[in-house]
């Protein structure tokens, strides 16, 4: 160590017993100009999960200006997106196994590129690579009649087996279908639980999942019929048998047992009851 050095040293040592050395600044604690943001949704039986940043309009022009056309943006700010599936989904038509992607896009004034990359993590789009894609669908944006100032990414029109997966910012919306495959894992569990032996089994929702994805509505209706067995008082089980007579084509028991769901929810009163009774007539009327 040169003298230089050690002086120094020894003379800062001096301070900071003396109580002399300079106060540090209060730390400043700025908001971030475009916020993170976490979506989480279960779709089916597929958790999706999406964190990215939020960046404003703030007087700009976006698309065509502070998003280029025909350039890959990250979709969003800061780093890039990332989307993660618990399951394997479709992508816009494409199979995607379960795992983490980055989220990107190339936007265009008449069509967009949206990408899953297989590599995530990474600031910007700076060093994207198009040999990392795991896959690439082309989507036709929506123009919006109402500016909407903060970029927005959600999942909507939720089914058990889609979504839609929405883009939103400035005058633009950007919508990529979302499928899951639910039907093959539900099924041999339902089989499964009516096999086995004892009480408690799951008679109605069954039925309802049956019914619901127009599978065996003979095995529906069966299953259905137990369930009211069980709870001989509840008139909403009425209800949806009507509507499973109805999806069989058996107008005349649909109406009948419609009309039966309807005694039984004035007997009972109560909201749930007058909901009920709205909703067995108007299944009533769909079938005059």
């Amino acid at each position: 160590m040169t003298t230089m050095i050690r002086s120094s040293l020894l003379l800062l040592c001096g301070l900071a017993s003396a109580g002399v050395l300079p106060a540090q600044a209060p730390k400043v604690d700025f908001p971030a100009p475009s916020p993170t943001s976490t979506v989480k949704q279960r779709v089916g039986l597929t958790d999706v999960e999406i964190v990215y940043s939020r960046p404003g309009v703030k007087g700009r022009k976006i698309f065509g200006g502070l998003v280029p056309y025909g350039e890959v943006w990250r979709t969003g700010a800061n780093n890039a997106t990332k989307i993660t599936f618990s399951t394997s989904v479709k992508f816009g038509g494409a199979d995607v196994p379960a795992g983490s992607y980055a989220l990107y896009s190339v936007p265009g004034p008449d069509e967009w590129t949206v990408i899953l990359s297989k590599v995530t993590g990474q600031w910007g789009a700076y060093q994207y690579n198009a040999k990392d894609d795991f896959v690439r669908v082309k989507v036709t944006p929506v123009k919006l009649t109402e500016p909407i100032e903060t970029f927005v990414i959600g999942l909507n029109d939720l089914r058990d087996e889609s979504a839609t997966l929405n883009l939103v910012w400035e005058k633009t919306r950007v919508v990529v279908k979302l499928e899951v495959d639910v039907t093959s894992v539900v099924v041999p569990q339902i089989e499964a639980a009516m096999a086995a032996e004892g009480k408690g089994k799951p008679y109605f929702p069954s039925a309802m999942f049956y019914l619901e994805h127009n599978l065996d509505l003979t095995k529906a209706a069966g299953w259905i019929d137990a369930a009211i067995a069980d709870n001989p008082d509840a008139f909403y089980m009425y209800y949806h048998k009507a509507r499973l007579l109805a999806r069989m084509g058996n107008k005349d028991g649909a109406i009948a047992t419609a009309k039966k769901s309807i005694e039984m929810a004035g007997k009972a009163g109560g909201s749930a009851a007058s909901e009920y009774t709205r909703l067995n007539n108007t299944l009533i009327d769909g079938l005059k």
